[in-house]
């Protein structure tokens, strides 16, 4: 292993983080489990055990929701062509299915205070108590806001009862915006968020190195690293048509080295980007809480490869 220098009835019933790792300890215990003892293992175990997983609000959306264990967080995307209130009824069907529901805002969905006042009416009524905003794909936007910040600023007057708010952060930058003006634009919404979640970066250094860099520059968030969950070229090709052309275009422009390993090698597992991160994730210096993993809907897969990668970390 790379080593650095220096959460209802519906729900299908799974073990849940605690059940989980004193299923491990047991196994531990009967000489079947090695005691995760090397630097990282600890903390990779951790972070297996209490992964973020992110949805699309598509059709079936709701069965492959069932293969997660009830508790487990969802983060649910919000697309120009369906809009937030599509976001919001699949977050209300999947907290009912006893999830813990993270929905995306889009700023550039969002008409105006009125608007912004409902949707956090929405939310309370919901009793959802975190929300990721980003500042969205749409080319023009709904109204006044056209980027995170101004929604935070409009929210700064706003009453909600929101506990935790994401934004998003891109380790290999943006195709639109130079290094220097996202560095700012996390400055600038720092105080009003409380982490933030990395795009996929399929090369580990690069996260590692930006994560370090920006650190040095001031930014204390916590962060949530983006992974790709597991999904094939068919999958890709499936999800992209339900999403739509323009959002799927949108998507795969933004991840490039994705769409370039799927059609290369007929699919991707990021069992080597984990293996990498793994040692730096108890690093207090780079403030990781966890792992964001994009299913891109393939649900029962990425779960199964979870508890797969869960085993072997703690055997290390």
């Amino acid at each position: 292993m790379h080593r650095p220098r220096e959460g209802d009835s519906q729900a299908v019933t799974r073990p849940g983080p605690s059940q989980e790792r004193e299923l491990l300890l047991n196994r531990q215990s009967q000489g079947t489990l090695v005691p995760a003892a090397r630097e990282g293992q600890n903390a990779l175990v951790e972070a297996l055990l209490r992964p973020r997983f992110e949805l699309v609000p598509i059709r079936g959306v709701e069965d492959q929701a069932r293969h997660l264990r009830s508790g487990t967080t969802v983060t649910i995307t919000s697309s120009p062509t369906r809009g937030i209130e599509n976001t919001l009824m699949v977050a209300k069907q999947l907290s009912a299915q006893g999830l813990r529901v993270v929905p995306h805002i889009a700023a550039r969905l969002v008409v105006d205070e009125v608007h912004l006042r409902d949707l956090l009416q929405q939310l309370s009524d919901l009793n959802l108590r975190e929300i990721f905003v980003i500042g969205g794909d749409a080319k023009k936007p709904a109204g006044k806001f056209t980027g995170a910040l101004d929604l935070f600023r409009a929210m700064a007057n706003c009453a909600h009862d929101l506990e935790a708010i994401g934004v998003a952060a891109y380790p290999e930058g943006h195709p639109l915006v130079n290094d220097r003006i996202l560095l700012q634009a996390l400055r600038d919404k720092q105080p009003f968020a409380t982490y933030m979640v990395t795009q996929i970066c399929f090369d580990p250094e690069v996260t590692v190195a930006w994560l370090a860099k920006i650190r040095s520059q001031g930014i204390r968030l916590p962060v949530y690293i983006g992974l790709p969950g597991i999904v094939g070229t068919k999958q890709l090709l499936q999800i992209s048509m339900k999403i739509g052309v323009g959002d799927s275009l949108r998507f795969l422009s933004k991840h490039t080295s994705l769409a370039a390993g799927l059609f290369a090698r007929n699919g991707y597992h990021p069992d080597d980007l984990l293996e990498y991160l793994a040692p730096y994730l108890d690093l207090p210096e780079y403030k990781i809480r966890g792992l964001h993993i994009n299913t891109f809907n393939q649900v029962e897969s990425t779960e199964a490869w979870r508890q797969k990668m869960l085993t072997i970390a703690s055997n290390s």
